[in-house]
């Protein structure tokens, strides 16, 4: 006999709940426990069962990657013990670091990366089935983790986002979220009044930034890749916005910013970073969060920055963000807040489906995304 899917969802949820001797069922009996296991939506899985699916680092890259550095594998998940859950991955995160990262991993590694998702089984009270969580499990649609195995990149059950989408929790709420708040307040300490610019400001990081710097009462300026780009950071609030494929960066950024600069937010390295630190104010900060200019390509030759750095007093600190771990919440807390009194908006760039996840990657290397860039596990 052939079974609905639903009807055979149905009977798995029964299993799930109660085993009930065949000689005391009745109709009654049996059309209560459906209804309470359908209201539910509960539901039992066996992790040996799943048809897991990861993407590998098949090659080294050289240059941009292409389709032929990543291969797509399935996997057999063990069975869960005391401690463990299982988590199916909903969004998946790419970003820049993962181009430059990687190159520390052997070919045949998993591709690493964030994502959200579901607890879909567990026996870990910390992690309950249903519960939203981030981890850093990589590109893998289904994971069993054990947090206390884990020494670092220990996942965490997101906090409530209310109507906003869960995907979030891999951009403003989540890690580049936490990367413009600590970055921008932590290294720069930014003034009423001063002015800030940020290169790649179009990026998950970049827009973030300059959102925050005109919440605190900065002029902002930002550098992006195109004239839809530029419109889009003016659309949020920013002062100024250049297009530095078409535009002659020295002198469009000294029309914009005509007092000098005196923060600089740094997420692309390379001749943009060498003009911005010639217009920098004494006593300047500047917080480097990439280099994505170089990532794909030998790294570019600039003119030795030190002179500015010594007579212009600059300070120049590069950072991670996993250095504020301690105080992670903190800055997930403080941009809901914002988004909340709309003084912080954010955008999707979303790619639909697991299995194009290098396509993603490689469009969000060269600049296609707006916003942060996620893939929807379909």
């Amino acid at each position: 006999m052939l079974l609905s899917p639903l009807f055979k969802q149905t009977l798995e949820l029964l299993r799930c709940y109660i085993f009930v001797s065949p000689t005391l069922m009745t109709d009654s009996l049996l059309s209560e426990m459906m209804q309470t296991a359908l209201v539910s939506g509960r539901r039992c899985y066996s992790s040996s069962a799943i048809a897991a699916k990861k993407w590998i680092y098949a090659k080294v890259f050289k240059g941009e990657p292409t389709q032929e550095n990543f291969q797509l594998h399935t996997e057999n998940l063990p069975a869960l013990k005391d401690g463990d859950f299982l988590a199916q991955a909903e969004y998946i995160s790419v970003d820049p670091y993962m181009r430059p990262y990687m190159m520390a991993y052997p070919a045949g590694s998993l591709m690493i990366g964030g994502q959200v998702g579901k607890v879909i089984d567990s026996k870990n009270a910390a992690f309950p089935v249903g519960a939203s969580i981030f981890g850093q499990f990589g590109w893998r649609t289904h994971t069993v983790c054990n947090p206390a195995t884990m020494k670092a990149d220990q996942p965490y059950v997101l906090p409530s986002f209310g109507n906003l989408p869960i995907s979030l929790g891999l951009g403003v709420l989540g890690m580049p979220g936490n990367t413009a708040y600590f970055g921008l307040l932590e290294l720069c300490s930014p003034k009423k009044g001063e002015t800030v610019v940020v290169s790649g400001a179009a990026g998950a990081v970049g827009n973030h930034v300059g959102q925050i710097a005109k919440n605190l009462g900065c002029r902002v300026v930002g550098i992006a890749g195109s004239d839809a780009k530029c419109q889009w950071l003016k659309d949020l609030g920013f002062d100024e916005a250049i297009n530095y494929k078409t535009a002659n960066i020295f002198g469009e950024l000294k029309k914009a910013a005509p007092k000098g600069v005196d923060m600089y937010f740094d997420n692309v390295g390379g001749q943009i970073s060498e003009t911005v630190i010639k217009l920098m104010n004494l006593h300047g900060r500047i917080a480097v969060c990439g280099t994505i200019s170089n990532y794909n390509t030998a790294v570019e030759k600039v003119t030795d920055p030190l002179r500015q750095m010594v007579f212009k007093q600059l300070k120049m600190e590069g950072f991670v963000v996993w250095r504020w771990n301690d105080r992670w919440m903190e800055g997930i807390e403080a941009n809901l807040k914002w988004i909340n009194e709309g003084k912080l908006k954010w955008h999707e760039t979303v790619t639909e489906g697991f299995d194009n996840l290098p396509i993603a990657f490689m469009d969000m290397l060269k600049g296609g995304n707006t916003g942060k860039a996620v893939v929807k596990i379909n």
